[in-house]
């Protein structure tokens, strides 16, 4: 009789232990959640390797990254964005004289009606960008890509395009005198308006086309 009791009591005990108790089952739930946050967070960094916002507010420096940040109408004479991250950004009305954007990541970017005089723009990515109205006045565009950018009403008097790329570059009402056209030799003349002129200061006898 002792011993039947005994077994009983002793299968009682191991179906007991075989079930985990609640505050088991709770830890296990938050476990199972933490590990599907952190598997989704891991998730979303590897399927975007850039930050998802840029900081807007941060000082101009070479190398900020200031993707899609307006920057309309600021104050911007002289600083330095070297290989800066401007994707996308808007610059409507901004003054940039003498600034530079050498090797800047500008893709789509908008400059309109800013002003970019003597800026250095040299081997910077200025595909599809907006310049419409900007003044480029004396800047330096060398080595930029300028590729689908609009650079409609644009003033790029004595602007250095030397060895830009300007495959469907829009070019209507463009001001280009005495800019030097791509092939480094050709001076644009003072008539040149939507595509630049042979003047008579040019080291070639070619008249350049905007088509690149």
């Amino acid at each position: 009789m002792l011993d039947a009791l005994a077994r009983s009591r002793a299968r009682r005990i191991f179906v007991l232990a075989s079930f985990p108790t609640a505050a088991a089952l709770r830890m296990s739930g938050l476990m199972i959640r933490s590990g599907l946050i952190y598997v989704l967070g891991f998730g979303s960094l590897l399927a975007g390797a850039e930050p998802v916002l840029a900081d807007c507010v941060d000082v101009p420096a070479p190398g900020v990254y200031w993707r899609r940040c307006v920057q309309d109408g600021q104050d911007l004479r002289g600083v330095d964005l070297t290989g800066a991250t401007l994707r996308d950004a808007s610059f409507k009305r901004a003054d940039l004289s003498d600034a530079n954007l050498t090797e800047a990541d500008a893709r789509r970017a908008k400059f309109i009606s800013t002003v970019l005089q003597n800026a250095r723009l040299d081997d910077a990515n200025l595909v599809r960008a907006d310049l419409t109205n900007a003044d480029l006045a004396g800047a330096s565009l060398a080595g930029a890509d300028l590729n689908g950018a609009r650079l409609f009403r644009a003033d790029l008097s004595r602007a250095d395009l030397t060895g830009a790329r300007l495959a469907n570059t829009d070019f209507l009402h463009a001001v280009l005198a005495g800019a030097t056209w791509i092939d480094g030799k050709t001076i644009c003349s003072e008539d040149s308006v939507g595509q630049c002129h042979r003047s008579s200061s040019s080291r070639d006898l070619s008249e350049a086309e905007p088509s690149g």
